[in-house]
């Protein structure tokens, strides 16, 4: 009965959130208590949800720093020069837009952390996909599926934690897996040329200068609207409607002159999507009062050496970001006003991410504590025919995909993979090659409602998380099947 509720409660839930019958954080809090009183065990929902939050609360406070330093860093105009970059090498191209997320989110997931790479990446691109009017489930979905690929470095977590689950190196795991990890991410590169390539052709050739250009076989903004609309992603086309409708006449949406190589296209109207008081709006006026040009160095400094104190865990990293956020706020921000002002700016971030992280405590405590997660691995397990033992790296591999997505990491290394190993090795097959083929679901694991990274994403990027889901899953998963064959091909797994 547990096993049959245990699905049923993941597909209730999914199916609630990607119909936006429910908004996420009520969908994790109300569907697991009802089923905790439908299995019986109501009394102990207070100390399933207070075990959950405990284990999350670290998750949160780290969160909830790293947005305010890493918006302070955005205010003062850290990333400026890297915007900059950006549009030199992107040149308004949608492709090259898209493709450039694409390696930005690899190259800042080395950091091993995915907050910071969302951070990061939505801060440098998200002017960008607005002012192009560009679809923004596009950039969330690849910036989440090139960091689930790289988030499988040793220090990235997935990793360490099926080394420690099955005593293993991490070393061991992570090396040979090198060349199908890389397959899997160049998969990445080639799915955001394809979707670039599909966003240069709804939105025609465009210029940061002026109003777009029209080319051959460029979609009108209504046909637009119907072919996204029935795509299942969000209309960020036109700008008739909203904040953006001003800047398409050349201004930035609130009567100012726009700055040259930021207005024209003007940002996308049409959705919740496009706030002008959004902070990454800002990212490219070179005129607001929160720049901070003398401390450049200063900031970028301390920046290099918050992400390298994160990847020699020097400190625990909710530690790291509290100090990093409080050195930043007193140095460039000395007066309290302003720096009230700046955390003010940033609460609305705040709340929604730290929120949505205690709602998702809800979710994993109950499928815990229940015992629902044990019996559906179990259920899961005995399912797989004898004739299939020897082929324990393959089965283990599939079975990552739906697992990393619908528990967390810890559910699933801890209390999955050694039973796999198990019955692995009642058929010879080495547990070093059940926990390398335990690392192929991470490209959807990152899209994964259970994750509080991705609130990080979908927040600052303000997407629906349904339309991120519906939009990321198809791809993640077709990535972590790339990976998987890979693996295979290359005698790996």
């Amino acid at each position: 009965m547990l096993t049959i509720l245990g699905f049923v409660m993941i597909a209730a839930f999914l199916t609630l959130i990607m119909t936006k019958k429910m908004s996420p954080m009520a969908a994790l809090v109300l569907i697991p208590a009802l089923f905790c009183v439908l299995v019986g065990q109501g009394a102990h929902l207070g100390d399933y949800v207070l075990k959950g939050i405990g284990d999350l609360a670290p998750t949160a406070a780290m969160l909830m720093f790293a947005i305010v330093y890493f918006g302070v860093m955005i205010d003062v105009g850290l990333f400026d020069p890297v915007v900059r970059v950006i549009l030199r090498f992107c040149k308004a191209d949608p492709m090259r837009i898209v493709v450039g997320t694409a390696v930005l989110a690899a190259v800042v997931s080395l950091d091993g952390d995915g907050s910071t790479t969302f951070m990061i990446t939505v801060s440098a691109m998200l002017p960008l996909y607005r002012r192009l009017k560009m679809s923004l489930v596009v950039m969330t979905g690849v910036a989440a599926t090139a960091n689930g690929v790289m988030n499988t470095v040793p220090w990235g977590g997935p990793t360490a934690r099926a080394a420690t689950a099955l005593k293993l190196d991490a070393g061991d795991i992570f090396v040979p897996m090198i060349p199908a990890l890389g397959v899997g991410l160049v998969c990445v590169f080639v799915l955001a040329y394809v979707l670039g390539l599909r966003e240069r052709k709804r939105l025609g050739l465009l210029t940061l200068d002026g109003p777009a250009e029209e080319a051959p076989g460029r979609v009108t903004e209504k046909a637009a609207e119907q072919e996204t609309a029935e795509q299942g992603e969000p209309v960020l086309v036109g700008a008739g409607a909203g904040p953006g409708a001003g800047a398409a006449a050349g201004g930035d949406g609130t009567g100012a002159p726009a700055q040259r190589g930021t207005g024209g296209a003007g940002t996308a109207g049409g959705t919740d999507a496009d706030h002008d008081d959004a902070p990454t709006d800002a990212v490219l006026d070179p005129q607001r009062a929160t720049l901070r040009p003398k401390l450049y160095w200063f900031n970028a400094a301390l920046t290099v050496a918050l992400l390298a104190l994160l990847i020699l865990q020097t400190l625990p990293i909710p530690v790291l970001f509290l100090l990093g956020a409080a050195i930043a706020l007193t140095v460039n921000f000395p007066h309290m006003p302003d720096q009230k002002a700046r955390i003010a700016a940033h609460a609305e971030n705040v709340l929604n991410v730290s929120g949505m992280v205690f709602a998702a405590a809800v979710f994993t405590g109950v499928l815990t504590g229940t015992g629902m997660v044990e019996h559906m691995a179990r259920a899961v397990v005995d399912a797989i025919p004898d004739g299939m033992g020897p082929h324990m790296g393959l089965v283990t591999g599939l079975l990552s995909i739906p697992f990393t997505y619908f528990m967390s990491n810890d559910g699933f290394y801890f209390g999955i993979v050694p039973i796999l190993a198990e019955a692995g090795a009642a058929h010879g097959v080495a547990p070093v090659e059940i926990a390398r083929a335990s690392l192929v679901g991470q490209a959807l694991h990152m899209s994964s409602p259970l994750v509080p990274a991705v609130y990080v994403l979908v927040g600052m990027a303000k997407v629906e998380f349904g339309d991120h889901t519906r939009f990321t899953v198809k791809w993640a998963a077709l990535t972590s099947l790339v990976v998987l064959a890979a693996g295979l091909l290359f005698g790996i797994i």
